[in-house]
């Protein structure tokens, strides 16, 4: 396959954008800035491809067009909307490469984007629901929450409380989140307030509190890219050293959902494409959701053995300084979960760090970096190995 590299890039702040009251303010707000950042003409773009997840977040149901509206130079060249619930955003990066792989253009524009806020928190909960198999799991106390509850108390049951734990993962994630200008919670909450249920925290579904749940966001994310001949003559790059999706069944019945096995393949066949190991990362950005998911997580991706996930958080493993840093974006928990924008976001806070440009969440060594994106509970689950190219 063609190699492909990120060669441009931007980010909005993500959280409640009353400043962007539509999906197509927001994909202004980075669409024409990504195309800036790689130092190119809106006329060189050969392809669009736009990730929203939709769903009844927005009355505009056919979204792929409105990034003319900011970059009318793209007018009459192919723009396709991509949706594959929380992993929206990496589906769309895996068209832009297969089209780039396929040789029909040399740069193709990916553009993530989600307007929730605007929608009432019960439709919010209902819409979500549609990430689920409603036929076994519509009635889930809970909604989407109610779901990873379920995971968490299966997951709890087989390896005993891990509520320290997920209270390590939220502490940590929402200290990260303080060094993020873009994200929507930059506040160091502190280890005891994610632990103890109080009038701030309640339980949302047991036994996951407000702090184990990622925040409904408004926010957009976008990126260019281009193969790796040209990317050779761009002023920076990063290449895509492995892009794997594995699929899983819908229902969380089907399968045994403490283990995560969608997750696992997919990293363990993009650490055999990229020819490394989970030692060999520098960084990860993965899908922490709710704080059980990124515990199954650690286990999924090799860091640690099953049923030992707790000790990566606990440990400090996966902190800033640690063996792994993990989510030093402050992950979905503290910067948001705007869902079509997601994935898009993960691999431009990746490159960022790769190339050095991170600022404030830089960490002192980003040699390869791992992002995980997952749609629905470890259904579509998206593994990108990256390192800089140039």
């Amino acid at each position: 396959m063609t190699e492909a590299c990120i060669v441009g890039w931007a980010h909005s702040p993500f959280g409640k954008r009353e400043d962007a009251p539509d999906l197509e303010t927001l994909m202004a707000g980075v669409a024409r800035a990504a195309i800036e950042d790689a130092g190119i003409a809106p006329a060189d773009i050969d392809a669009g491809f736009v990730g929203v997840f939709g769903e009844g977040f927005t009355p505009q149901g056919f979204p792929a067009s409105l990034v003319l509206q900011s970059v009318p130079e793209l007018r009459f060249k192919p723009i396709t909307r991509y949706e594959n619930a929380c992993a929206t955003g990496s589906a769309a990066i895996h068209a832009a490469r297969d089209f780039l792989a396929a040789g029909r253009g040399r740069f193709a524009l990916v553009v993530g984007a989600e307007k929730m806020t605007s929608t009432p928190g019960p439709k919010v909960g209902d819409i979500l629901l549609t990430a689920s198999y409603r036929k076994t799991e519509q009635d889930i106390e809970g909604g989407f929450a109610g779901v990873f509850g379920r995971i968490a108390e299966a997951y709890f049951q087989r390896h005993g409380d891990q509520s320290d734990a997920l209270a390590a993962i939220a502490a940590k994630n929402h200290r990260n989140g303080v060094d993020n200008p873009w994200a929507q919670m930059r506040k160091d909450l502190g280890y005891a307030f994610c632990r103890t249920e109080s009038e701030k925290n309640p339980f949302v579904a047991r036994p996951l509190k407000r702090t184990d749940c990622s925040l409904v966001s408004d926010g957009a994310a976008a990126l260019v890219l281009t193969d790796g001949e040209t990317a050779r003559a761009m002023t920076k790059a990063v290449r895509f050293r492995a892009a794997v999706q594995v699929n899983d069944f819908l229902p969380i019945a089907a399968r045994d959902i403490t283990r995560f096995e969608g997750a696992r393949e997919a990293w363990n066949r993009a650490y055999a494409e990229a020819g490394v190991t989970v030692a060999d990362l520098s960084f990860a950005e993965t899908h922490d959701c709710f704080t059980v998911a990124e515990l199954i997580e650690y286990e999924a991706m090799g860091l640690a053995p099953e049923g030992q996930g707790a000790r990566a958080a606990l440990e400090g493993w996966t902190a800033a300084d640690g063996r792994l840093p993990v989510n030093r974006s402050g992950g979905l928990k503290a910067k948001g979960h705007p869902i079509g924008a997601t994935g898009v976001s993960m691999h431009v806070l990746a490159a960022m760090q790769l190339t050095g440009t991170a600022g404030a969440m830089q960490l002192p060594k980003a040699d390869l970096g791992g992002v995980f994106n997952m749609g629905g509970a470890a259904v579509a689950n998206y593994v990108s190995i990256l390192e800089r190219a140039r």
